[in-house]
């Protein structure tokens, strides 16, 4: 009879090394890196919500500018709380599809974001923006207090004479603003393909690229 040796703790992990070494380097899908956060807005940051046809479009075209720091996609301006994008769709609800940008008011002021609004839509419309028709369509600028109302319309004054003094653009009172789904979110950067993204989005964007506010090209 073979006697039987107890392998030591020591021996076992031993024995396990290489095994454990192949596991491991041999795993054709590693994990995927964790994504990088994304940067915390500066202290002093503000907002601004408003809308002007498309999400997409209005998301898109205030990335281009310095000293924002987010646009993130959402509705406000409607009856029923949180919405989903397919009720929105209905009218029925009452929301504009809108954006709410973050700035740095130290690079970039809020005049000057709404000066850059009234160059990237039709504010003379009524619910529609191309062939985007309906009241979640609508051009809205949302104000949070009389100094913010006092800067929108001044804004509006100055571009006013450019649309021929037909500018129908709603200026609301602020109301509770709800984040549009996750897909929304950076929709032309993630879906360049996508057959709306080629034929509204992409030339709007190559155009505004040349605009006075945006960053230089890289």
């Amino acid at each position: 009879m073979v006697a039987t040796i107890p392998m030591r703790p020591f021996a076992l992990l031993a024995s396990l090394v290489p095994f454990l070494f192949l596991t491991a380097c041999g795993n054709p899908h590693p994990p995927a890196p964790m994504p990088t956060p994304a940067p915390l807005p500066p202290a002093l940051a503000e907002t601004l919500v408003l809308g002007g046809g498309c999400f997409w479009c209005v998301e898109a075209a205030y990335e281009l500018l310095p000293g924002v720091v987010s646009a993130e996609s959402g509705y406000a301006g409607g009856k029923r709380p949180n919405p989903s994008y397919e009720q929105v769709c209905t009218g029925a609800t009452g929301h504009a599809e809108v954006v709410k940008i973050t700035f740095d008011p130290a690079k970039v002021t809020r005049g000057a974001l709404l000066d850059f609004f009234w160059d990237i839509h039709n504010p003379t419309t009524l619910n529609r923006q191309g062939a985007d028709e309906g009241t979640q369509y609508r051009s809205v600028i949302y104000y949070a207090n009389d100094a913010e109302k006092a800067v929108i319309e001044a804004s509006r004054e100055r571009a006013n004479a450019a649309w021929g003094g037909k500018i129908i653009t709603e200026i609301s009172p602020l109301p509770e603003f709800f984040v549009a789904e996750a897909y929304h979110q950076d929709y032309f950067r993630k879906n360049p393909g996508n057959g709306y993204c080629q034929a509204v989005i992409r030339p709007k964007i190559e155009k505004l690229r040349h605009h006075s506010l945006a960053a230089p090209a890289q």
